[in-house]
């Protein structure tokens, strides 16, 4: 796994996109950081840089250094959600301008996948994760399900976990600074 995780960075250090397992579906991910490491995943997946994209985090303290205050209610959904569970939050920071939603918001999840763990904490920023599929097409459920033209898109495809079948996409949340909750995807 260590080799695996040196490629990925390597890549990421340069603004490449990656290929990658995490805990819900295989992703294409990038620098969360580098705009135009993000733009290049919005050309790939031939989608409006209108349409938000999620990043991943390792851990809370991660989330705490990308949003400007995190709601506490954040906290108690990302113990307790039975099954992975993606935040949006307002006011976010230190992130690539063009991963910011119209209504200065981004989709962020902590990482629960140990791969995505070890990535991202050694990596230490966060990164971008999204279904590796041509938008509007369906999500891969596995590697082989993966279209060509996302595998050639890529810069690297991690050799981890390629015959595993996963799982759904997350969870999405909106938390407003305003203590509402509302549920985007169950």
């Amino acid at each position: 796994m260590t080799e695996e995780i040196n490629n990925a960075i390597a890549v990421l250090q340069q603004g490449g996109l990656i290929l990658y397992p995490t805990d819900t579906v295989w992703g294409i991910g990038c620098d969360a950081t580098n705009a135009e490491a993000v733009k290049k995943v919005y050309t790939l997946k031939e989608r409006a840089d209108s349409k938000a994209l999620i990043c991943l985090v390792a851990n809370d303290f991660m989330l705490e250094k990308y949003i400007e205050k995190v709601p506490e209610v954040a906290y108690d959904l990302i113990d307790l959600s039975e099954k992975p569970v993606t935040i949006i939050y307002d006011n976010p920071q230190g992130v690539a301008p063009n991963l910011i939603a119209s209504d200065n918001s981004l989709a962020i999840r902590v990482a629960s996948d140990k791969f995505c763990q070890y990535l991202i904490n050694k990596f230490n920023k966060p990164i971008v994760s999204t279904s590796a599929n041509i938008s509007g097409h369906p999500a891969p459920r596995s590697f082989a399900e993966i279209e060509d033209r996302v595998l050639e898109g890529v810069d690297y495809a991690v050799n981890l976990h390629r015959d595993k079948k996963n799982g759904h996409p997350s969870s999405i949340i909106k938390l407003g600074t305003d203590g509402t909750v509302k549920v985007i995807r169950k």
